[in-house]
């Protein structure tokens, strides 16, 4: 059991670990893939770096440090977060499932839409990126996820006792490494349909017959884990209040992935804002 589990490793996350740590909690850092600070080519306007610094060095450093305080810090994606009978976080990633009594989201929005023709027309229409929200409403019906990582093998996972039909497509991509699903790894052209989804053509002309299309591209993002918990959003930002705390008890959100200004000294103040928060509410439920 671990007090504050904090998915991503930016400022706004290991802002939050620091300062959940300093309140002498267990803290577990869970991160994967690269962060949007590591592609800043440099960073010259962030206090204490009068000559400027790399997104790249600046998120390594912040890494360093959490860990260098006793903060377990775990490069591993992140596939399904839930709520178990006891009211705790569930975090089952590739390798393990953690469990945890308050859950940080800064993971920074990394919902990727893909660049296919009718993605946009169809939002809300047979497209979706949420297999616990809308598999539902395909039951018993031919649906598709869209991916090739272990997020869109998860996603497939939570539809493939619902629905009546399930293909994986990885538009182009190389196949993910399964038997489990029927894999299309041809490219696509555009989502066809009258009113709602109703096929997909691929570049070499053929098509395929759908009802609906889950879009699970590269790693869950953080918009991705508030939808499938029932945290509140606000376009693809998670809503959270000054302490950072969202309509979920004991989950809070912090830097990019709340929208506003996507700057590192905006990250980290809403990660310190976080973290203590988040020790705040691990008090407030030991003491019952």
């Amino acid at each position: 059991m671990v007090d504050v589990i904090i998915i991503g490793a930016g400022p706004a996350g290991i802002s939050a670990a620091l300062y959940a740590k300093r309140a002498n909690r267990s803290v577990l850092v869970l991160y994967h893939g690269e962060s949007q600070l590591e592609k800043a080519h440099l960073i010259d306007n962030y206090y204490g770096f009068p000559g400027g610094i790399t997104g790249k060095q600046l998120y390594e450093d912040g890494i360093a440090q959490a860990k260098a305080l006793g903060v377990e810090v775990v490069n591993s994606e992140v596939l399904h977060i839930e709520m178990n009978a006891a009211m705790h976080y569930e975090v089952k990633t590739a390798d393990t499932t953690y469990e945890g009594l308050s859950l940080v989201l800064s993971t920074g929005n990394k919902k990727l839409k893909p660049n296919i023709q009718g993605i946009d027309t169809f939002e809300g229409k047979g497209v979706s990126y949420c297999a616990i929200c809308d598999g539902f409403f395909y039951r018993k019906k031919t649906v598709a996820v869209l991916g090739n990582g272990d997020y869109a093998l998860s996603e497939a996972g939570d539809l493939e006792n619902i629905v009546a039909k399930l293909y994986i497509l990885t538009d182009g991509l190389p196949a993910p490494a399964t038997d489990k699903y029927e894999v299309i790894t041809k490219k696509i052209r555009e989502i066809t349909g009258d009113g709602r989804v109703g096929a997909v053509v691929f570049e070499d002309g053929t098509e395929l017959a759908l009802n609906g299309i889950f879009v699970a591209q590269g790693v869950a993002g953080g918009a991705d884990f508030a939808k499938k918990l029932g945290v509140a959003l606000e376009g693809d930002s998670i809503k959270a209040d000054q302490s950072m705390a969202t309509n979920l008890p004991g989950v809070f959100a912090c830097g990019n992935i709340t929208g506003g200004l996507l700057q590192v000294c905006k990250a980290a103040y809403e990660g310190a804002e976080a973290g203590l928060s988040a020790v705040k509410y691990v008090k407030s439920k030991q003491a019952k």
